[in-house]
């Protein structure tokens, strides 16, 4: 990943649009750092799916650089500093690009529904 995500940052500035453009690198799960036992892995990548912890990347688009939020205990697994939900992290997209989540809403089954939920933190701690 740090090849093609430095690739792409550096072309963003090169061309004026780092500042303007909200980079958001992450998959559906995080990886454990520890190996699997062979007989289960059958091929796959050391490492099974995490739900405690995962990393994602945030650049450009307002974001503090190079700024690390939360930690995982000390094997890497679950998140115990810095947590933050799903539902904030989209707050935060949101915020990031210049739309108010809490307006954001859909009408089903008769009730209006937010994108967000019930949530409502952005995380401000991430914001340059």
């Amino acid at each position: 990943m740090d090849q093609p995500i430095a690739g792409l940052l550096t072309d963003l500035k090169s061309q004026g649009l780092r500042d303007d453009t909200l980079v958001v690198w992450t998959g559906e799960f995080g990886r454990t750092p520890m190996a699997q036992r062979q007989e289960a892995a059958k091929d796959k990548p050391p490492g099974g799916h995490n739900p405690l912890g995962e990393s994602l990347l945030l650049a450009g688009g307002g974001v503090k650089r190079g700024f690390v939020y939360g930690v995982t205990d000390e094997f890497g697994y679950p998140s115990v500093q810095g947590r933050v939900h799903i539902h904030n992290l989209h707050a935060t997209i949101l915020h990031l690009l210049g739309l108010d989540h809490q307006r954001l809403t859909y009408r089903f089954g008769e009730r209006n529904y937010r994108l967000t939920d019930v949530y409502d933190h952005v995380g401000s701690e991430i914001i340059a």
